[in-house]
């Protein structure tokens, strides 16, 4: 105990990411969140919407999952034939276990295309890229403090140097 904080393994005294690694993580993760909001969630939300005027049927749950990623299926009967398809992303229903029943709508020129009825609203999708997209501009915030701090770094170096 020689009065020294303790200065990490490396000994520069200095934890974390510093200013320049915040700022590339930050504008890391609003671009990735960004990408997921604007690229899938919002065109998911869409897709969900577009199937309103579907063909309603009563179907099983097939394979349970997480449906948000799309990782559902659902075995219904379509046009005297049965019909196992995938949730898209987007969907809701992933506490249920394989075997609960529930009601779907498809398109009748595709069965393939299907999505839970409480889902043809869209709003779990809207509502999750909502969210990822606050998020991003969350980051980009974060960035531009990382950056300030990053310029008067270097103006406070500078000024050090001439003095």
């Amino acid at each position: 105990m020689d009065g020294r904080v303790n200065e990490g393994a490396s000994g520069s005294g200095q934890s974390g990411l510093g200013p320049r690694g915040s700022l590339v993580m930050s504008l890391t993760l609003a671009l990735l969140l960004g990408m997921l909001s604007l690229l899938v969630m919002f065109p998911a939300a869409e897709h969900l919407r577009s199937l309103r005027g579907g063909e309603r049927a009563d179907a099983t749950l097939h394979t349970s999952g997480s449906c948000m990623i799309g990782q559902c299926r659902v075995e219904f009967e379509a046009g005297g034939r049965t019909v196992v398809a995938d949730l898209p992303t987007g969907s809701g229903g992933g506490k249920q276990s394989a075997g609960a029943a529930l009601t779907v709508r498809y398109q009748a020129d595709d069965p393939q295309v299907v999505a839970r009825e409480a889902d043809v609203g869209g709003g779990g999708a809207a509502l999750f890229a909502w969210i990822s997209g606050g998020a991003a501009g969350l980051f980009l915030v974060l960035a531009g403090i990382a950056a300030i701090f990053l310029v008067r770094e270097r103006r406070s170096k500078r000024f050090r140097r001439s003095v």
